[in-house]
């Protein structure tokens, strides 16, 4: 799979709203002299591309090769300029960030008292909002002023600005220690997903400790306790502790809902924070108060105080179409979820440049899975091809494990046995060089290298062995995690009952829901 090279100027100016596109050209004509300037003439000439070509720019004879590149770097700062004029890209942090800005300009020109003005108003709201890396800067500056300007407004203005930027920088060094913390966990997740034995539960539990900075819960601020429940989100995503990431993800969720300027303020992580909530209560099989918070997710998105740009826009997408699958997957009605490909296939189109090439396998990975569950099998392999045949991409390794597992499961079903054994080979070489596999991927394995031997009426009779032997695992703290990517068990009983795997897992669901 190629990857198409991208060049940063044109992806911006293809990221352009028609209005922003106009407001670009009124910005720059701002002046008469501007209305036939180099840089103008290449966003037109961008525009109009389809793709990004040097080659046709230079043909038009606005400047040299040479010159290119400085009237690109050019161009991509007045658009930024631009765009931070449009009203529509205004926000508190902004705001609070220009008035700094004029409070600086006032500063060096010795008008004292008029930055300190501004600066108080600027620190209140950035408090208020939680800004509070922006408001130990504008205490910063409050200092030095001070230092230089005596207003004598308040007597203990030296002691009262020493105790404010103590506070905020501790408030600043725990809310720091804890956003690395989420970090580097969401960073080891990624790359190993989820632990697989004890050595691994005992290694990921000493890093966590060890990094876990003290706090008083009481003393925490919106911020704090932000990263606070997201570091202890991905501990127990992890750890595979999904009561533990309910826990946490509710908790992160909560607390939007109580402060509901901050969903405004920080649409992103009220995002995020829905999405793992979802993420757990899938994996607890929820369905009741999956659905529930899915609607209420989707609702809240649509509401007209919900902000809305291109990064808010692209994510809801991404955290709300893949919970509607996750929805069929739950129930086993994958034939009643195959009408959403083709509308998630339109809009991974049109956001091509905004969602990541992980997040774009990782859809390809649930299409193909319900296609598999709507016994279209040969789809099925052709979306999964996509994500093996991907070698540029770094993916998590236990993704690109079961990527392979189901590729082999869809070619047995759909018949295509003439290269089973080639195909057997490959992904046993692959899966090898995983450390620590799954039993049940061991199990698997082993079972697909013998299918060649066994006769057709003999079958049925290894289906039912190699179910016992996988049922034992199903509650096995650190082998069940294999049946979240893939309900194996479920295939098998398909294979024995001979009945369709959907029908199957969705018996399963309504036992399961008049149980409770």
């Amino acid at each position: 799979m190629t990857r198409e090279q991208k060049d940063n100027l044109f992806v911006l100016v293809k990221s352009l709203s028609k209005s922003e596109k106009r407001q670009f050209k009124l910005y720059v004509g701002r002046l008469g002299v501007n209305e036939d300037s180099k840089f103008l003439t290449l966003f037109n000439i961008l525009d109009k591309l389809s793709v990004y070509d040097e080659a046709t720019i230079l043909k038009k004879g606005i400047v040299k090769k040479q010159q290119l590149s400085n009237l690109k770097a050019h161009l991509y700062k007045q658009i930024l300029i631009s765009l931070r004029l449009n009203p529509s890209h205004q926000n508190i942090r902004i705001q609070i960030r220009e008035q700094l800005d004029f409070a600086t300009i006032l500063y060096h020109k010795g008008l004292y008292k008029q930055s300190l003005k501004i600066l108080d108003k600027a620190k209140s709201l950035a408090i208020a909002n939680e800004e509070k890396n922006i408001a130990y800067e504008i205490v910063e500056l409050e200092k030095i002023i001070e230092s230089q300007y005596i207003t004598r407004s308040l007597n203990n203005r030296a002691d009262e600005l020493s105790v404010q930027a103590k506070e905020l920088s501790q408030q600043n060094v725990i809310a720091s220690k804890l956003s690395n913390l989420s970090l580097q966990l969401y960073g080891l997740f990624l790359k190993t997903g989820y632990i697989k034995n004890d050595k691994e539960n005992q290694r990921v539990t000493n890093y966590f400790n060890d990094r876990l900075p003290k706090y008083d819960i009481n003393k925490l601020g919106f911020r704090e306790k932000l990263w606070l429940y997201k570091a202890y989100l991905w501990y127990s995503f992890l750890t595979s502790d999904f009561l533990a990431s309910y826990k946490y993800a509710s908790k992160w969720v909560d607390l939007f809902y109580k402060n509901k300027d901050m969903i405004i303020l920080n649409p992103v992580f009220f995002l995020k924070g829905n999405h793992y909530l979802l993420e757990a209560l899938f994996y607890l099989r929820q369905y009741e108060k999956f659905k529930e918070t899915l609607l209420n997710l989707e609702a809240v998105t649509k509401e007209k105080w919900f902000p809305v740009d291109d990064n808010v826009d692209g994510l809801a997408f991404l955290y709300i179409y893949n919970n509607k699958f996750n929805l069929h997957f739950i129930d086993g009605s994958f034939k009643d979820g195959l009408p959403l490909i083709d509308e998630i296939l339109e809009r991974l189109r049109n956001y091509k440049d905004r969602i990541d090439e992980h997040h774009i396998m990782v859809f390809y990975y649930k299409i193909a899975s319900m296609y598999f569950g709507a016994g279209e099998n040969k789809k099925c392999i052709y979306y999964l091809e996509k994500i093996i045949s991907n070698k540029s991409l770094q993916m998590r390794e236990d993704l690109l494990c079961f990527s392979r597992i189901l590729n082999l499961v869809a070619h047995y079903e759909a018949g295509l046995d003439y290269n089973l054994d080639v195909l057997i080979r490959s992904t046993y070489k692959f899966l090898i060089k995983m450390e620590d596999l799954y039993e049940v991927q061991k199990e698997f394995i082993k079972f697909l290298r013998g299918l060649g031997d066994i006769y057709p009426n003999e079958v049925k009779r290894e289906f039912i062995k190699l179910h016992k032997k996988l049922k034992q695992y199903e509650d096995d703290p650190y082998q069940s995690r294999a049946f979240l990517y893939l309900d194996i068990i479920s295939w098998l009983e398909s294979k024995i009952q001979n009945r369709p795997i959907d029908l199957v897992i969705s018996d399963k669901f309504h036992r399961k829901l008049g149980e409770k």
